[in-house]
């Protein structure tokens, strides 16, 4: 068993099962916080899988959309976020978005920009209706898009 930090600044650590990769302890309002994120990028995912699933052949070990129950598993696309404490970022901490793209076939820069800049819209879109009582916003951070905001836990 590990210990590592939530990337909070008034979380609590959390021990994480090394063999299973499962997290023993979250703190409730953490869980409820990556909850609702899940089911944004799970939004999210939907919609560009909708717009830019059929452009290219998935990767043969990837299930097909819908496969598996969980979106981040299946499909095209993987889309979430990982924190980052923001050294060395023009703003700061905030949770970087990621998008994989799950094909052996050629994507140019020019579409993966295009496919990268409308999930950061969508996401900008829907923060406000998952997450209404926080001002959270995406912002370009170099070659990145950037969750920043609000993500202050309360008191615990």
């Amino acid at each position: 068993m590990r210990v590592t930090n939530v990337p909070f600044r008034f979380a609590l650590p959390v021990f994480k099962h090394g063999a299973s990769g499962k997290y023993i302890m979250w703190h409730p309002k953490m869980n409820e916080f990556d909850e609702r994120m899940k089911k944004l990028f799970d939004e999210v995912d939907a919609c560009i899988e909708n717009i830019y699933g059929g452009r290219y052949s998935l990767h043969p070990m990837r299930p097909a959309r819908g496969e598996t129950s969980n979106p981040e598993a299946d499909g095209l696309f993987n889309i979430g976020a990982v924190f980052t404490p923001g050294y060395g970022s023009e703003h700061g901490r905030g949770y970087l978005i990621d998008v994989s793209i799950s094909t052996l076939d050629n994507v140019d820069e020019d579409t993966r920009r295009e496919i990268y800049e409308a999930a950061a819209d969508k996401i900008k879109e829907l923060l406000p209706v998952h997450f209404p009582e926080r001002e959270l916003t995406v912002l370009r951070d170099k070659n990145h898009f950037k969750i920043k905001g609000d993500f202050n836990l309360g008191v615990i």
